[in-house]
């Protein structure tokens, strides 16, 4: 195994307070949560943890807040994540692997259109999809 050098320590460093920040909130624009409870994990919620940070990181957004929580009691949908764009109601994504998180990314996040094909509801309605 070769040795560490300082500029991949310091590489590293940054990487880690990028992934810092993003879980950190603050001002932001859009608020995104990764189901993380055991059965989202199970169904692979680390992988779309890592699918969003992947996408904060390649558009440099820095007005979203990344972060995570238990079980939305819908067990057999995970992995989910529940969108929020400032001033609109909060939108719960399915069934997810990376690549919907990839397009609700750019028409979600970026461009703030539901991607209705994978929500489940917006608020406290179920979506018209």
């Amino acid at each position: 195994m070769p040795k560490l050098t300082i500029k991949d320590l310091q590489k590293i460093k940054e990487k880690k307070k990028r992934t810092s920040k993003l879980r950190e909130g603050g001002d932001y624009r859009v608020k995104i949560t990764v189901h993380m409870g055991t059965c989202g994990i199970a169904a692979g919620a680390r992988k779309i943890m890592n699918a969003f940070i992947e996408e904060i990181e390649k558009h440099d957004s820095s007005d979203i807040f990344l972060t995570n929580s238990g079980c939305a009691g819908l067990c057999s949908k995970e992995p989910m994540a529940t969108i929020e764009v400032l001033d609109q109601a909060p939108v719960k994504y399915i069934d997810l692997n990376e690549k919907k998180v990839e397009e609700i990314f750019q028409k979600h996040v970026m461009g703030g259109n539901i991607a209705k094909e994978y929500a489940l509801g917006k608020g406290s309605e179920k979506t018209d999809a």
